[in-house]
Parts: C-alpha cells; structure tokens; sequence
C-alpha cells in the first residue's frame, strides 16, 4: 500500500472511514487511560477526525499525523479555524489552539515530535494497513514514543475474504503478537456493530465486531528500534 492509495482515496471522496460523530468508544472509555487533562495525546492516521476536537475539549492538547493534505485542509476549513502554519523537517505543521496536525508520512516521525505525548489513541491507524505494514507500524510506533505512555486502541473484526478492506479485519490475536512484547495488552469491551453498520451488510458480511484495548508501556519492555 503506498501513500498514492490514500491521496487518491481523499481525491475521490472515497472516506467511507471517516466518521461524521466523535466515536463512541472515545466518549466512553477514555478516562480509562486516567490520562489528566493537561497532557498530550498523539492521534496517527487522524485524517479529518472529529475526535481531536473532543480530546481538546476534554483539556488535552493533540498531535495528530495525516499524510494527505486534503484531509487536514478539511479538517481546519470544516471546524472554521485558522490555522498557524510552518515547517519541521519532513512535515508541514498546521497548528490551532490545542491542536497540532503534522501534514506528512507516519514513517517520518522521530521521537522528538511525540516526545510530549503521554497518551495515543488509535482508532483509524492500525486498520487502515494491511497485513505486511502493521508489523511495522507497531515497531515504528513503539520507537518514538516516550516511556509509560498508554493507548486507546479500537479494532474491527469480519470476515476478510468477504470485504477485503480497508478498513481491515484485526483480531485479538494480532492484537496480542504486535503489542504484548511491549505492553500490557487489556481488552476493554466487545460490541457487534453489524446492525448499526447499513455500508458492511451491503458488503454482504454477516458478522461485525469492534473491539477496544487499553495498551500500557510495559517499563521492562525491550527497545525497540523503529522502521
């Protein structure tokens, strides 16, 4: 999958991933992060979610990454706000109040640029790769980001060889073999999403679940090295 897929993805409107609402499970599990209003979350894949409005609204400051820039010019037009904008390394940085996007590839991220982060949330990044690059987007991901920082992860599960995504099918299982060498991996809660969900039972699935983890760094963890 290269970055060409997602800009033609926004070029043609085709943001089926998109939600119009902040997402459910945000609203209701989020303090399970016990993360204080005051500290800085890291959003991957944020495209133009209205999630990071909600975080900021509940005190903390965002970072979030796109990698398309019609996705973030429409999150700051849509929201009506003026961003700052600048330059850091291999990013565009638009910036506004408690949000931060950096417009560029999630690959060129350092640690420096999430270095303040003490939380992530993950509701659009690991489902929108396939197989061969979620290996590395966890090993990537774990790289940068500061010791004792814990997750906000939601995942979908159907069956893969009757939609092939994405959005793509990630299970407990790799839930567990990307993340439980690094963190403590805790599954949150279930709910079988199919009956609110008219666009996958037009897909012709039959079963749909979403789950959502709390992952938390692991202090003994080994190091990880980055892409």
């Amino acid at each position: 999958m290269q970055p060409s897929f997602w800009h033609e993805r926004w070029e043609r409107a085709e943001i089926g991933f998109h939600q119009h609402d902040v997402n459910v499970h945000l609203k209701r599990f989020w303090d399970r992060l016990e993360s204080p209003a005051g500290q800085r979350v890291f959003v991957p894949l944020c495209g133009k979610s209205l999630d990071l409005l909600w975080l900021a609204g509940e005190g903390h400051p965002v970072t979030g990454v796109e990698l398309s820039p019609l996705a973030v010019e429409a999150f700051f037009a849509e929201n009506e706000l003026s961003p700052c904008r600048g330059r850091d390394g291999a990013f565009e940085v638009w910036e506004v109040d408690e949000v931060r996007i950096l417009l560029g590839d999630f690959f060129a991220l350092e640690p420096r640029h999430v270095a303040d982060c003490a939380g992530v949330y993950d509701r659009a990044a690991l489902i929108a790769l396939p197989p061969a690059m979620r290996e590395r987007y966890a090993r990537h991901l774990d790289a940068i980001l500061p010791p004792k920082t814990r997750m906000l992860l939601v995942t979908m599960e159907y069956d893969q060889s009757v939609s092939p995504g994405p959005p793509f099918a990630v299970d407990e299982a790799e839930v567990r073999a990307l993340y439980e060498a690094t963190h403590e991996v805790e599954l949150l809660h279930t709910r079988d999403a199919l009956a609110g969900e008219s666009r996958w039972r037009e897909r012709g699935l039959t079963w749909l679940l979403e789950k959502v983890y709390r992952l938390t760094h692991r202090l003994d963890a080994p190091p990880t090295t980055g892409h």
